[in-house]
């Protein structure tokens, strides 16, 4: 983001993509749910115009979001970026957008016209190389490098500043990559897709797209408000 799209994205921004609410309205965008069913899907603003700008939620105005003038928010987004996408609400999509510029966790979850963006469609079997190497993200990194196999081994750590002091969160698994994805829960030895979300255990789930790993967790892998979610960059 360009210094004005931080200066706007400010007014939305988290640290990381809150899970959005027991009691959200339907109206209300706080972010994207992790779901250990379903993958997180990503976009890419493919809109004409050079700016899409991010739509106010029912919170912020009960006539929102809606194509009004009104509804329009400062920040936005550019022709290219990529988005976490969740659930849809009339012409718009609730989105989780990274900058990958700042040199802190910097997300902007709001709604975005549905039309202004394109799913990205993944490779269906990533080779096992298109995993390995060492990912950079503003929060922390990751290392994965081969085991026996077929599987991976999954090294990382993330930070979080709090006011006090620095929260941090630790994984460690082997796991096999399987349909496009690298899935593991806590150390990997329990199966990913028969574990449930409220036994407390880390979930990780990753994903191949262009030249990045995007990562999803449950926030349950570190300290207070510690995540691994985000795009990752090879080092």
């Amino acid at each position: 983001m360009t210094p004005a799209r931080l200066a706007a994205a400010a007014l939305l921004s988290l640290c990381a993509p809150h899970p959005a609410a027991a009691d959200e309205a339907p109206g209300d965008c706080s972010g994207v749910d992790f779901n250990v069913a379903y993958p997180v899907a990503i976009a890419k603003i493919i809109a004409d115009e050079r700016q899409v700008h991010f739509v106010k939620s029912t919170v912020d105005d009960a006539s929102c979001p809606a194509a009004a003038a009104a509804c329009q928010h400062p920040a936005y987004l550019v022709p290219g970026d990529l988005v976490l996408i969740g659930k849809t609400h009339g012409d718009f999509t609730c989105v989780s957008y990274e900058s990958p510029a700042a040199r802190k966790p910097q997300w902007t979850n709001g709604w975005i016209e549905t039309a202004s963006m394109t799913p990205i469609r993944l490779a269906p079997a990533p080779a096992r190389a298109d995993w390995l190497g060492s990912w950079l993200h503003a929060a922390g990194h990751i290392t994965i490098g081969p085991a026996r196999h077929g599987a991976v081994i999954v090294r990382g750590e993330a930070f979080y500043a709090a006011a006090q002091n620095v929260h941090t969160g630790v994984i460690h698994a082997t796991a096999e990559p399987a349909h496009g994805r690298l899935e593991f829960a806590d150390d990997g030895g329990a199966p990913f897709d028969k574990v449930s979300d409220d036994k407390g255990l880390c979930l990780v789930r990753m994903q191949r797209v262009e030249k990045l790993l995007v990562v999803e967790d449950n926030g349950k892998c570190g300290g207070v408000l510690v995540m691994f979610t985000g795009f990752y960059r090879r080092k």
